[in-house]
This record gives structure tokens, C-alpha cells and sequence, in this order.
């Protein structure tokens, strides 16, 4: 799923200088959600050019990860990142922002 994230490749130039982890011939699933109970999957351009970076921004809540790359056959082929609003409130599923139903008292 990438529908709503913008991914944004930041290249160091660089080419990789050690041999991939044999451990993950297909690239690694990289998960930055921290136990947070709301997540996306965000499928990443794979393989990567070279050594960089993947910034991902969901374009709802405004949260942002990046995952490192090497141009490897072990680099990221997805990140789940956990929802902003998740993080702010654990366990709440539904946020309502409005007017205080506390009345202000007038001097």
C-alpha cells in the first residue's frame, strides 16, 4: 500500500562497500510502529539505486520514517509505521477536536 504516503528517495551517492546479508535475499520488512495498535504497510521502491534513505510521510496524520538502504538484495521492501495519532493516545480509535466543554468563567 503506498496510495496516501509520500516516499521520498535522499541519496548519499555513495555504492555499497560490504556483500548483503545472505539472511534476506528478498529484501527485510522493516517495522517502526513501536506496538502501536493502528499501522500502515507502505510498500518501498525495490532495490534501492544505492546507499540512502527512504522518507515516508502519511499524507492523513503527518507521522514521517525513514529506513536506511545500501542497494543491496537486503534492503527495505516495505516499513509499517504506526498512526500519529496512536502515539499521542494509545488505545483511543477516534479523536474529536472542537470547542472546550469546560465554561470559562468571565472576570
Amino acid at each position: 500500500m503506498t496510495e496516501g504516503f509520500k516516499i521520498t528517495w535522499l541519496d548519499s551517492g555513495l555504492e555499497p562497500r560490504c556483500a548483503p546479508n545472505p539472511n534476506y535475499p528478498n529484501g527485510i520488512d522493516v517495522d517502526v510502529s513501536d506496538g502501536a495498535l493502528k499501522t500502515c504497510r507502505v510498500e518501498l521502491p525495490y532495490p534501492a539505486k544505492r546507499i540512502g534513505r527512504y522518507r515516508v510521510e502519511c499524507e492523513k496524520c503527518g507521522i514521517k520514517a525513514e529506513c536506511t538502504t545500501a542497494g543491496r538484495p537486503d534492503d527495505p521492501t516495505s516499513i509499517t509505521i504506526g498512526c500519529y495519532t496512536q502515539k499521542l493516545f494509545p488505545g483511543v480509535t477516534r479523536i474529536t477536536i472542537g470547542p472546550s466543554p469546560v465554561k470559562e468563567k468571565k472576570p
